[in-house]
């Protein structure tokens, strides 16, 4: 996985922000993923100095234990070891 999946506030997108696509993002995520929860909000910076709100898109707790293992293959592994 490695992805964070983000979702603009309403009325915002890219071109309400003013983003290009060239920018390099700063997502400030919490110290621990036990902290993220479905639907948490983090702040997104950009290397240009813009700041946003957006919306984590981890939907599920599933999602974010994938998140926390690296992706679904990794988690999926773990768990046959484990068994």
């Amino acid at each position: 996985m490695g992805i964070i999946p983000l979702c603009f506030k309403p009325g915002q997108d890219a071109e309400t922000l003013g983003l290009t696509g060239h920018e390099r993002y700063t997502i400030d995520l919490p110290k621990k993923i036990g902290e993220i929860k479905p639907g948490h909000d983090v702040t997104v910076t950009t290397n240009t100095g813009k700041s946003f709100t957006c919306t984590l898109r981890f939907d599920t707790e599933v999602e974010l234990a994938y998140f926390d293992h690296g992706g679904i293959l990794q988690y999926a592994i773990r768990n046959l070891i484990e068994q």
